[in-house]
């Protein structure tokens, strides 16, 4: 376990840091003029052009930019914005409100896909099989720029049932709403995936063992069943992890949440590179560590897998 663990370290350290060049090379290589993008219709001088080139090294090759913002990331410092704002500060307020959001959207995921997945594949063909099958496509029909405006529309100001928009210190009743439209990114497919886990467990040689030992069906379900078919469930925790965070941006600017998502899309239309590198850099660590998690994962609920 020890040797796996330092080999999988060693391949998050190289991921981590072409994840950055990428995106760092993506804002900053063809990036046309974030000074006056920032400013807008407003005249800039010379005087604070130059004084804005030379703090965020504009005037220097991609290279340097690069190794003057991995030196300053190592040492804990993510930089200044170009709205002279402290990154580190602007991440402190954003992650709180984004954290709860994406837990919410995690744990209603993981209540309807695993329940309805199970049922699913129990009564498959059945009438909730077919009912949740249509809804599934549905859901995964509807892109998430055209869910989240809808839902809002609907459900928070015609209807009133939630919050329309929701503040920074919002509970859990403003962030439900924003929590459901951004579960439906994920909730259909792990639905779909636990069905066909369930389904094809219960034709297993092993369940029929269980049956014939006169063990109750609740129990083959429950505890043998059940175990073997969350394996592939929570194979996508990782990358639904990363489905959540992207869909963040949409659903934050909808609902004007101030999370990463939010401040990730204002940083990208005022061409605010060294904003949207810190925030991505802190996400790519997230991602990273989660799907670290979802692997050690894998040996506790299989007993046959073992990191050797």
């Amino acid at each position: 376990m020890f040797r796996y663990l330092i080999r999988r370290l060693l391949q998050m350290v190289l991921t981590f840091f072409g994840a950055t060049f990428i995106v760092y090379a993506l804002m900053f290589a063809n990036q046309t003029d974030p000074i006056q993008a920032l400013a807008g219709e407003r005249p800039i001088t010379d005087s604070q052009r130059l004084a804005l080139t030379e703090r965020y090294h504009l005037d220097e090759p991609f290279l340097g930019q690069y190794w003057h913002y991995m030196k300053g990331l190592l040492t804990g410092d993510f930089g200044i914005s170009l709205t002279n704002r402290k990154i580190s500060e602007m991440m402190a307020d954003a992650w709180p409100v984004t954290i709860r959001l994406a837990l919410i959207a995690i744990v209603i995921v993981a209540i309807v896909a695993i329940v309805a997945g199970v049922i699913s594949g129990i009564r498959r063909g059945g009438t909730f099989d077919n009912v949740t099958l249509v809804l599934t496509l549905v859901v995964l029909s509807m892109p998430i720029v055209v869910l989240a405006p809808l839902a809002r529309l609907v459900f928070g100001i015609q209807l009133g049932w939630f919050p329309p928009t929701a503040t920074r210190d919002a509970g859990f009743y403003e962030l439900l709403l924003p929590a459901l439209v951004l579960g439906s990114l994920v909730v259909a497919t792990e639905l779909r995936v636990t069905r066909s886990a369930v389904a094809e467990n219960l034709r297993s040689d092993y369940v029929r063992t269980a049956r014939a030992k006169g063990l109750t069906r609740q129990r083959v379900v429950g505890v043998h069943v059940l175990r073997n078919s969350l394996i592939p469930v929570v194979t996508l925790i990782g990358v639904d992890l990363g489905n959540l965070m992207s869909g963040a941006i949409v659903t934050e600017g909808v609902f004007n949440i101030p999370g990463v998502g939010f401040n990730l899309f204002r940083a990208i239309k005022t061409e605010d590179g060294p904003l949207v590198v810190g925030f991505v850099s802190v996400l790519v660590i997230v991602f990273l560590m989660v799907n670290l998690l979802v692997d050690l994962l894998y040996a506790a609920l299989d007993p046959r897998i073992r990191y050797e």
